[in-house]
C-alpha cells in the first residue's frame, strides 16, 4: 500500500475518534478565545477533524506529485471525505449548529454522486476522479465544519459566524458540484437507462 493509501486508510481511523470528541460531554472545561466558549472536548474534536482533512489534502498532493495515483485511491479517498463530511454534518444537526435542510441537501448530493461514481464503473469501468468543483465542495465543507465545532469562533468579536457563513458558501459549492458532475456526465448517466 503506497503512502497516499495509508493516508487514506488513517483518515478513515480518525473518524470514530472525532466522533466520540465530538459527542462527548463536556470533560474539562472549557476555554473562552475573543468572548466564545468553547469545550475543551469540542477544541479536540475539531484538532482530530482537522488533521483528517489534512490528510485529505497530503494524500491527493502525494499521489499527484509522485505518480502514485490508484483506482483504491479514487475510489476511497471520496468515501472517506464523505464519511468524515457526513458524520460532522449529522453531529451539527444534533448540537443544533447546522440547519438539518442544508445537510440534507448536502447529504443527497453526496448520495447523488456516489451513485454516478458507481454507474461510471459498472459501465465504462473508470473510477470517477475528483474534479476543482469537487475539491473546492471538499475545502469548503471542512473549513465550514471546524468553524462550527469551535462555536461559530470569533462571532462575538467579528459580529457575524464565520461558520454559518461558510456552511452557506459550501452549500453553494456542494450543489454546483454535484450539478457540473451530472453535466458532464450526461452521456453515461443517460445510457445506463
Amino acid at each position: 500500500m503506497n503512502l497516499p493509501n495509508k493516508l487514506t486508510v488513517f483518515r478513515i481511523i480518525l473518524i470514530p475518534i472525532f466522533i466520540i470528541l465530538a459527542c462527548m460531554p463536556e470533560v474539562g472545561g472549557s476555554v473562552n478565545i475573543l468572548g466564545t466558549s468553547i469545550a475543551i472536548t469540542k477544541i479536540w474534536s475539531a484538532v482530530v477533524f482537522a488533521v483528517a482533512s489534512l490528510t485529505d489534502f497530503l494524500d491527493g498532493q502525494i499521489a499527484r506529485r509522485q505518480h502514485l495515483v490508484t483506482n483504491f485511491g479514487k475510489f476511497a479517498d471520496p468515501i472517506a471525505d464523505k464519511m468524515l463530511t457526513m458524520s460532522a454534518f449529522v453531529i451539527l444537526v444534533e448540537m443544533n449548529m447546522a440547519p438539518s435542510w442544508v445537510v440534507a441537501i448536502i447529504v443527497c448530493r453526496e448520495l447523488a454522486i456516489s451513485g454516478l461514481r458507481l454507474i461510471i464503473v459498472e459501465n465504462d469501468g473508470q473510477v470517477l476522479a475528483a474534479e476543482m468543483p469537487g475539491k473546492i465542495k471538499t475545502f469548503s465543507q471542512m473549513f465550514a465544519i471546524i468553524f462550527l465545532l469551535l462555536n461559530n469562533i470569533f462571532a462575538n468579536f467579528l459580529h457575524f459566524g464565520i461558520g454559518t457563513i461558510l456552511l452557506y458558501v459550501c452549500l453553494f459549492f456542494t450543489v454546483y458540484s454535484g450539478v457540473d458532475y451530472f453535466v458532464k456526465n450526461r452521456a453515461i448517466f443517460s445510457d445506463s437507462f
